[in-house]
């Protein structure tokens, strides 16, 4: 039997219903959800993963950016290295750090850890960037009501890369089974936060 690319996403989706995995889908910029498509304009690389929560936004939010277990916090120590061989810099390890829904910010400039936010809208999407000399990377998450109804909401957690130059796609595509990992890590992680009281 020929196993098409369909028929795993349908699969995968399967298995995301039965046992509530995080759904891997990689996308087109025109699959996206609009508000994201001026962000994706041109991007290398375009990945989603989704989950259902109860949490609100800022909740979401919130646990995603706290997620650092020890196994993420090594995978930093190897980048490190890794990075000086292509010339870059990092400047140290981050530090995890547990931030409660009211410390993400919403404004456009804001800082978020290493990140800055580009657009925010309450309940709805939160689209942070960090820049180096190598790639641009943005960080998004889109909410939306789960199908069903009820209090759970499903998020997309989107990750937009643009190569800067020749160093870009190197080091990304070193680090792309790491990238799924954590990103995957941190949208498991944030869909168990507590929803609202």
């Amino acid at each position: 039997m020929r196993v098409t690319t369909g028929t795993w996403l349908m699969l995968v989706g399967g298995i995301h219903s039965a046992i509530g995995l995080v759904l891997f889908q990689s996308r087109t910029a025109s699959a996206l959800p609009e508000v994201l498509r001026p962000f994706a304009q041109g991007a290398d690389h375009v990945d989603v993963k989704t989950v259902e929560s109860e949490a609100t936004l800022r909740e979401f939010l919130a646990a995603l950016l706290s997620y650092q277990p020890a196994w993420m916090t090594a995978l930093y120590g190897v980048r490190a290295v890794f990075v000086r061989l292509l010339g870059m810099r990092q400047h140290g390890v981050p530090r995890q750090q547990r931030l409660r829904p009211e410390d993400i910010p919403m404004t456009p400039g804001g800082a978020a850890l290493f990140f800055t936010v580009r657009h925010a809208e309450e309940e709805h999407v939160w689209v942070v960037s960090a820049t180096d000399q190598h790639l641009d990377a943005t960080l998004a998450v889109v909410m939306e009501p789960a199908s069903g109804g009820g209090p759970r909401r499903r998020f997309h957690v989107v990750t937009l890369v643009h190569y800067r130059n020749w160093a870009g796609p190197v080091y990304f595509n070193v680090i792309r089974p790491f990238h799924h990992l954590v990103v995957g890590g941190m949208a498991r992680s944030a869909a168990r936060a507590p929803g609202p009281a």
